[in-house]
């Protein structure tokens, strides 16, 4: 048991090479111009959503050109609420074979664009007090993507702890988050656009590589001061299917260094409950439980409001996080239900 823990210690340890792509991005440096910026919303049924955003982009001290909400066949008053806030409101439309929604609304937004700079951005964040000037200061050319940080609100909402923290960990610095791209329009036309990743889940993951393809620079950083978002606030069953949709696939997009440097760090994580429960002698297995948890909760404050008790009690997070990751590598190719659409969890 002695060389199990030693192992569980080593593994926790291992953890601490991660961190740095916790790290938010550096602030404003090198101003850009108003009239280079159009910022494009795609919106489906986010009603409930969409004020949060659209007030936050008006409260900021750098304000884009246009802002467009390309309305996504929505049933629930989007395109009228952006209307009233402001907003260019883009009626899509009608899907065609082989293109998934978000990807259309992208395309249609990137299409309508007048602006140099592209800032394609998920209806379910909202930028923080002085956030645009943030990103945009820290823009140096090519792609750039921020990964917002977790707003929580309700309990379950923790059981997004670790997918948070992986995704962050595969993503930063060298791929794109899905919710979030910043990019000049020579480089996102001369990548193919979304018009390249049409039929794509995680049509980030994808347009990574075609960006770094056609010679374009791939930048990321974590968001925590600039961007925020709340994940799927309409239930567990929400989370999990929104989880579900893609994750797996997402997973094998990650570098394969990092990708196996996550599953140590999580095994030892595991590892250490486990010991604790079996041991003949529980104090060591105690001490290494409580060492894991306290790593947990320093990671978790990097990437969202994730409370004290859900880095105290974090095995059970870790257990959904591997039961909705197995689910997901399961149902890969398979349907899966999102906002009223059937799309493939691949």
């Amino acid at each position: 048991m002695l060389i199990l823990l030693g192992v569980t210690l080593a593994l926790w340890a291992a953890g601490f090479v991660l961190p740095a792509r916790l790290r938010p991005g550096g602030p404003c440096r090198l101003p850009v111009a108003r009239s280079c910026l159009s910022v494009i919303i795609p919106a489906r049924n986010e009603a409930h959503n969409l004020k949060r955003l659209l007030d936050s982009l008006a409260a900021q001290s750098v304000r884009p050109v246009e802002v467009l909400v390309v309305d996504d066949a929505s049933t629930d008053g989007t395109a009228a609420l952006a209307r009233d806030l402001c907003a260019t409101v883009i009626v899509s439309q009608p899907l065609p074979t082989g293109w998934g929604g978000k990807t259309w609304a992208c395309h249609q937004g990137a299409q309508a664009a007048t602006g140099e700079l592209l800032c394609f951005v998920d209806a379910d964040t909202w930028f923080e007090p002085g956030g645009l000037a943030r990103i945009l200061g820290g823009y140096l050319g090519g792609a750039l993507s921020v990964g917002p940080w977790h707003a929580i609100q309700k309990p379950y909402e923790n059981l997004s702890l670790f997918f948070n923290l992986n995704m962050v960990f595969g993503t930063v610095p060298d791929g794109l988050f899905g919710q979030m791209l910043l990019v000049d329009q020579t480089s996102y036309q001369r990548a193919g656009g979304h018009a390249a990743v049409r039929g794509c889940v995680l049509e980030n993951c994808r347009l990574a590589g075609r960006f770094l393809a056609s010679g374009t620079a791939v930048r990321s950083v974590a968001g925590q001061g600039a961007l925020s978002f709340r994940m799927y606030p309409g239930g567990l069953g929400d989370l999990v299917a929104g989880w579900t949709k893609g994750f797996a696939s997402g997973a094998g997009q990650t570098p394969r260094a990092t990708l196996w440097l996550c599953v140590a760090w999580m095994t030892g994580l595991m590892a250490a409950p486990i010991g604790w429960w079996l041991a003949d002698e529980p104090r060591w297995w105690g001490a290494a439980y409580l060492l894991c948890a306290a790593q947990v909760w320093v990671f978790g404050r990097r990437v969202g409001a994730f409370r004290g008790y859900a880095a105290l009690l974090y095995p059970l997070p870790l257990g959904f996080f591997f039961g909705v990751f197995a689910r997901s590598a399961m149902r890969a190719g398979k349907k899966v239900c999102w906002k009223g659409r059937e799309i493939d969890a691949a």
